[in-house]
């Protein structure tokens, strides 16, 4: 098969000995020639049932034409299915396979095949190599760079994994067009987050083109994906295992975990619940006198215009409390939320219960 391709930008996670290329471009799933990129002569690819049938046997074609060797593992899809179950399922497909460790690992898929794979990767026979290549927005934007991997627990979200860094990252802006608007919206959440944390020059052309992104402007979405790998390389070339500046990536993350895993994984999906998670830390964040009030309800404009919830669940106060003490941030008990002071400026701190309680009123309603 033969596509115009094109590509957008060619950027590097400098880690030292584990620095890795980030390729954006378009139809990149169709060149033989993007597949040194993952190395090694056997591939085992991990994917779902909403993506297997768009692109797999696209990726498959690509790799043998290169000489390589690939097994196919489908998973179901969700957020509900980043268990400890699938994880099994994904180490009996090696093992029944007779995998070793020259096999490579390649997630194909949204965020959740991205985060199992790498986990599966990171523990299968004490670590093989993996790719990541994304197909939703917010893998693109995101959770394919930096190593972060893991898998969810009933008791809270992304509490058992590790860190492990991909061989690459290869992002096809092609694969966009069959994505769901809520999956668009919900991996423009993370975009937004990066501009409110770092760049408020990014805040403000995401402001303006919020309509061309929602549109799947490719010039539009191609920026956002260039800029917000940029940061994420910068922060995770930083802080790789989240000692200290990375955890400002987590901004909205606080909420937006207890939402998920309050509502019941699946319900919302991350995206939702970072965009409504991050109006909530703007509104404390205004609260503290970290951010002024104009800055607030940009925030919040912002996540609308999104197409992303700004209204939260009402979980009841003691099950939010609840639910937000079960995070890898907190310490000795206190919870540790990630505000704004002021936007474009991220801080780590401590908050009163007293003040939280007040914002979680605020911020709770009866909308979803």
């Amino acid at each position: 098969m033969t596509s115009t391709h094109s590509v957008f930008a060619d950027l590097t996670v400098s880690l030292g000995e584990r620095s890795y290329p980030i390729i954006i471009g378009r139809h990149l799933l169709d060149q033989a020639d993007f597949a040194h990129h993952i190395p090694g002569k056997r591939v085992a690819i991990v994917t779902n049932t909403i993506v297997a049938p768009l692109y797999l046997q696209r990726l498959t074609d690509m790799l043998e034409a290169a000489g390589k060797h690939c097994l196919a593992i489908v998973l179901a899809d969700g957020e509900e299915e980043k268990n400890v179950d699938n994880l099994m399922r994904i180490f009996d497909a090696l093992l029944e396979n007779k995998c070793d460790r020259k096999t490579t690992l390649v997630a194909l898929g949204g965020g959740v095949i991205g985060d199992m794979t790498g986990f599966a990767a990171a523990t299968y026979m004490r670590g093989v190599p993996f790719v990541q290549i994304p197909t939703t927005l917010l893998a693109q934007v995101d959770s394919s760079v930096g190593g972060k991997t893991a898998i969810n627990h009933p008791l809270g979200k992304n509490m058992i994994g590790a860190f492990y860094q991909p061989q690459s990252v290869l992002a096809d802006t092609a694969t966009l067009s069959t994505l769901p608007q809520r999956e668009l919206s919900a991996g423009l959440a993370e975009v937004i987050k990066h501009g409110a944390i770092i760049d408020t020059e990014f805040f403000s052309w995401l402001e303006a083109h919020m309509d061309q992104l929602m549109a799947r402007d490719d010039a539009a979405l191609a920026h956002v994906i260039q800029r917000s790998c940029e940061i994420k390389a910068d922060v995770v070339r930083q802080d790789e295992r989240e000692s200290g500046l990375r955890a400002i990536l987590n901004f909205g993350h606080t909420f937006g975990h207890a939402i998920e895993a309050g509502m019941g994984y699946g319900e919302w999906l991350h995206g939702e619940a970072v965009g409504c998670g991050m109006v909530m830390a703007a509104d404390l964040s205004h609260r503290l006198g970290y951010l002024s009030a104009q800055d607030k309800s940009r925030i919040t404009a912002l996540v609308k215009a999104a197409g992303l919830p700004v209204v939260a669940p009402d979980l009841g106060a003691d099950r939010w409390l609840e639910l937000m003490e079960v995070d890898k941030k907190n310490e000795g008990g206190e919870i540790k939320f990630i505000l704004l002071k002021p936007l474009g400026q991220a801080i780590i701190t401590g908050v009163p219960n007293e003040l939280l309680k007040v914002t979680l009123a605020a911020c709770v309603g009866q909308e979803s």
